[in-house]
């Protein structure tokens, strides 16, 4: 007997979800740990890569940007004050009364320094003006004054790239100096001879100087700083307060040192030993040889204003009191009394002024 194969449909049921196209989710369902970790590690290393080249981008701009800001000068640090050298530029430092000064340490005691002075970095941690000469001489009067190095033993400076032009350096020295409204010719002139007098800059004839050095200044001025090129040639060492010759005085006693030989002589010799002068007293003088006042002796030797002979003491007695105007400068000498204080002491009413002086004569007795 035969048997009969029976057939039977079976519905197998189709699960959507289990059922994928082969690509990477496949190959990704079949691999294993190690394969899984090294593309971990692969993708990290590229991460990584890419964000140490953001860095050294961001790190090249600002390297960039720090060279752009320190060629202008705008670079700023706290400079310790005997780190800065004062070689390179040749200025006027005379030890006369700078009122202006006074006023300069009085300001920056109370408030600071609102502008930094400019160095330029000559190795080995120090560094050389390029301007700011009389911040820096504040700063280190009152470091003397106070000895308070915490406070004032160092100062903002603006850092300059090494190596800026010796022309460009004076010219931005004297442009400083222009912004002063109080600068006078002779000071300027000064400027001039310093220029011609350094050995590193091309032009050693002060005339011509001037034109390098005061190209902003208008014509007429310059031929004034020209002017009194002479008088500051042949008097600048006598003189205590050149600064203090007007324009008209000047410009009289430069021609007149240039037409009568011996001019300059005779002040010389007028001056000599005298070192308790005033301004008025050294002015005064100055008139007579300009033929601006009593005529000037005609020969020999100059002789002083005549004065009472009173009994010999110490050639000078100096001392500072600090007021609310700024540093009043006192000195004391044989028959002469002299009080230097920035302010205006016109302004007070005579007789009370009269009466404050002799209070303190009385008071001196």
């Amino acid at each position: 007997m035969s048997r009969k194969r029976r057939m039977f449909d079976i519905d197998i049921p189709v699960d959507d979800e289990e059922t994928f196209p082969a690509g990477k989710e496949e190959k990704e369902s079949r691999r294993g740990p190690m394969a899984a970790a090294i593309v971990e590690t692969a993708e990290s290393s590229r991460d990584r890569a890419k964000l140490e080249a953001q860095i050294r981008a961001e790190n090249d701009a600002l390297a960039q940007e720090h060279v752009r800001l320190k060629r202008a000068g705008l670079i700023t640090d706290m400079i310790p004050l005997d780190a800065i050298e004062t070689k390179k530029l040749i200025r006027d430092r005379r030890p006369v009364a700078d009122f202006e000064l006074e006023e300069l340490v009085g300001s920056i005691r109370d408030i600071g320094l609102s502008n930094p002075i400019r160095v330029e970095p000559v190795g080995e941690g120090r560094y050389e003006l390029i301007q700011g000469w009389r911040r820096l001489s504040a700063f280190r009067r009152l470091l003397e004054e106070t000895g308070d190095a915490e406070k004032w033993g160092r100062i903002p400076a603006g850092i300059s790239a090494k190596g800026e032009a010796l022309d460009d350096l004076y010219r931005r020295m004297v442009d400083e100096n222009l912004v002063r409204k109080d600068i006078s010719f002779a000071e300027m002139a000064q400027l001039a001879l310093h220029y011609a007098m350094d050995p590193m800059t091309p032009e050693n004839d002060p005339e011509k100087a001037v034109a390098i050095l005061f190209k902003s200044a208008g014509y007429q001025k310059r031929s004034y700083i020209r002017n009194f090129i002479p008088l500051v040639e042949k008097l600048g060492e006598t003189l205590m307060y050149a600064q203090e010759v007007p324009r008209a005085l000047g410009l009289s006693l430069a021609q007149r040192l240039d037409e009568v030989p011996g001019t300059a002589a005779a002040i010389k010799a007028e001056f000599k030993n005298w070192d308790t002068r005033s301004i008025t007293d050294e002015l005064e003088v100055l008139r007579r040889y300009a033929g601006q006042g009593a005529s000037a002796p005609s020969g020999g030797k100059a002789s002083k204003p005549a004065a009472e002979k009173l009994p010999a003491g110490k050639a000078k007695t100096t001392f500072q009191l600090r007021r609310p105007q700024g540093q009043a400068k006192c000195v004391a000498a044989n028959g002469r009394l002299e009080i230097r204080l920035p302010r205006d002491f016109s302004t007070v009413d005579r007789r009370k002024l009269e009466a404050a002086v002799a209070s303190m004569l009385d008071q001196i007795e």
